[in-house]
């Protein structure tokens, strides 16, 4: 059992023609990395709802007004709140590089969600599913993860893309609207969600789409997925059997 976990992970066979994983170690993983969009999806919360300013409560001093609702009115010394995204920085290089990571089998022994998620699942039923539509979903996770990393890093983003595509981003404002992370990080968590508690993968449902109307070429799901071990050892015994109700 555990030779055959360090052999092969979350794969049937990692040297078959077409690959396969097994979708409950995939379900499993993706409830760990969950945790990265809900982390950002906090942080921008914060960063484009929360208060912009930070109050020095030493320097609050009764004004002797009140407004129309009776309040009273303080007076205080207050500093724009400035932001170190130092730390989203890099928990989404890692998400990045999990995503990226699991894309390819020589790639795949690399990642530790990876090798916990098939740990976990060792003594689970596997459900073996082609590796290609999976690609698609992680790469859609990939951009959006690269989006969050252009909005916390924009400055060097912009340096880094006007000198070697000779750009014209601005470097003294945020070159992405606010709204492309806030509502790329959402949609991914619902992915994410989708994919955990229901099984349900969009980047596979969109490589579907996309194998449909003939812009990528897959083979046959059904064909590949065969067990012929199981076909042999029915073959043998119902042969088994045949021959006992002769000798009978």
């Amino acid at each position: 059992m555990m030779v055959n976990f360090f052999r092969n992970l979350w794969f049937r066979d990692p040297n078959e023609p077409v690959t396969y994983i097994n979708e409950t170690a995939v379900r499993i993983r993706a409830g760990f990395l969950l945790a990265i969009p809900l982390y950002m999806g906090l942080t921008l919360f914060d960063v484009g709802y929360g208060s912009h300013w930070i109050v020095d409560g030493n320097t609050a001093v009764d004004s002797g007004d009140t407004d129309f609702d009776g309040r009273i009115i303080y007076t205080a010394e207050v500093m724009r709140r400035t932001y170190d995204y130092t730390l989203q920085t890099i928990v989404l290089f890692y998400g990045l590089f999990e995503m990226i990571a699991g894309m390819f089998v020589t790639t795949s022994r690399l990642s530790p969600t990876i090798w916990l998620s098939s740990y976990i699942s060792r003594f689970q039923p596997e459900v073996w599913k082609p590796l290609n539509p999976k690609r698609m979903a992680w790469s859609i996770g990939a951009t959006m993860i690269m989006l969050c990393i252009a909005f916390f890093n924009p400055v060097p983003i912009a340096e880094f893309l006007n000198h070697w595509l000779n750009g014209e981003l601005p470097t003294d404002t945020n070159f992405l609207p606010f709204w492309i992370p806030m509502y790329g990080v959402w949609i991914c968590i619902l992915f994410m969600w989708a994919e955990v508690t229901l099984g349900f993968c969009v980047g596979c449902k969109l490589h579907a789409l996309f194998v449909k109307i003939g812009i990528f070429k897959e083979e046959c799901e059904a064909c590949n997925n065969i067990d012929w071990d199981a076909i042999a050892k029915r073959a043998t015994e119902k042969k088994a059997r045949e021959t006992a109700s002769k000798q009978d």
